[in-house]
């Protein structure tokens, strides 16, 4: 088995993991860690927007895929992880319209949590992808 990280960006270095993995086999399989509303620096993004943090974290897990070689139509699963499930809903349609672009539905597992692990941050995203 092979694996080769993937950042688009470095600061995650910094805290100790990849923006993604590639696993290589039979298949390639991409693992992409969770991602929030945050510039390419590190710094979060949106401060109480919902609607804002669900698309840069949108933006943020198709940079990982793009610089993997790959897209969101290589989504096989979806983790999405919220503050506040009541708060989300209502731009979720962000989220479904893009997958339905890309004739995708992974699968995919909402959760409320108590907080994320960024100050401030309402949503993330984690995906898994084969090519």
């Amino acid at each position: 088995m092979d694996r080769t990280a993937v950042n688009p960006v470095t600061w995650s270095l910094e805290m100790g993991f990849n923006q993604g993995e590639i696993v290589s086999g039979q298949a390639r399989t991409l693992y992409c860690s969770g991602q929030t509303a945050m510039s390419g620096d590190g710094k979060p993004q949106h401060d109480g927007d919902m609607a804002a943090q669900l698309a840069l974290s949108l933006d943020n897990l198709e940079a990982v895929l793009g610089e993997a070689g790959m897209s969101l139509a290589n989504l096989v699963r979806l983790n999405v992880y919220t503050i506040d499930v009541e708060l989300l809903f209502p731009h979720y349609g962000v989220l479904a319209s893009r997958l339905g672009a890309a004739r995708v539905a992974p699968t995919t597992t909402m959760l409320e949590v108590t907080r994320l692990a960024i100050p401030g941050q309402m949503v993330e995203l984690e995906g898994t992808a084969v090519a």
